[in-house]
């Protein structure tokens, strides 16, 4: 149980570090320096290493070197079709479900979202947007869906942190709100509409990197 526990903190630890970008794209990781940081044995580190590879956020060349993978217009929107599948699906399910506390749990997170992006804070804008998405993921109840939208959303979210740290907004507050109003209706089409509008954004934003 204990080696489960630190192989999990090092896995979150280097993903936020990849994703946020402070470990860089073609930035060479060796575990013994990671190990050393986070205070770890080598062991959880290549656990995790070998994770964040099969995710797509570490490339490893065996007795050479791992390094993080560069942001890729077509991983991004094949990721964001894949996680905007899911979470359409646990819209469908999740909406008839909701209870008043969960559409209340979606309208704080998008206040925090808001305020958050209007202040260019783009830690807390990224995490209250997981919150209110997570609302509906966890009412589903879709484990499967669940997995998937934790495994391929770290992809997405290094070109969303870019893209917000040049000034622009990949997430809309005015989308989310009819999103949220869908919900409280019980609206379970239009719920779905707005959910794969959110998601088709995000894979336009894919089309409009470099290639």
């Amino acid at each position: 149980m204990r080696r489960t526990l630190l192989r999990d903190r090092a896995y979150e630890v280097i993903r936020d570090a990849i994703v946020a970008g402070e470990i860089e794209p073609g930035a060479v990781v060796r575990d013994a320096d990671l190990a050393e940081r986070l205070g770890l044995s080598r062991a959880p580190v290549r656990d995790a290493f070998a994770r964040l590879v099969d995710e797509g956020l570490l490339e490893s060349k065996p007795q050479s070197y791992t390094r993080v993978t560069p942001v890729v217009a077509a991983e991004v929107r094949d990721a964001a079709a894949v996680v905007g599948a899911m979470h359409e699906l646990a819209t469908r399910v999740a909406v008839p479900r909701l209870a008043p506390r969960d559409v209340d749990a979606m309208r704080a997170a998008n206040d925090r979202f808001a305020a958050a992006v209007r202040a260019g804070d783009v830690d807390v804008a990224l995490g209250a947007d997981d919150e209110l998405h997570d609302v509906l993921v966890r009412v589903s109840g879709n484990r499967a869906a669940a997995a998937t939208v934790a495994r391929y959303t770290p992809l997405i979210r290094r070109l969303e942190r870019r893209r917000f740290g040049e000034g622009g907004n990949c997430r809309s507050a005015g989308l989310h709100e009819r999103l949220i109003a869908a919900c409280a209706a019980g609206d379970v089409a239009e719920a779905v509409r707005v959910t794969a509008e959110i998601w088709r954004g995000l894979e336009q934003l894919a089309d409009e990197e470099p290639h």
